[in-house]
């Protein structure tokens, strides 16, 4: 598969803009390793990406802990 120069750029563009969406939203939300869910965004976009976006919303639905 000969991927061109354009392309490349698209999909490098795409990466970066989840990892950083993904770090950004952990980092603000108070998420442990932030920096590991950005990188592993980055890198493996296919797996990471779902299962982030699952933990966010099987957290949300968790009742908050008792004081």
């Amino acid at each position: 598969m000969n991927v061109s120069p354009a392309q490349f750029l698209v999909m490098m563009l795409i990466a970066v803009a989840s990892s950083l969406a993904i770090f950004r939203h952990a980092d603000r939300n108070g998420r442990t390793h932030a920096t590991a869910w950005g990188i592993g965004a980055f890198l493996a976009a296919g797996v990471v990406v779902p299962t982030y976006i699952v933990s966010v919303w099987l957290r949300k639905r968790r009742p908050a802990a008792p004081l």
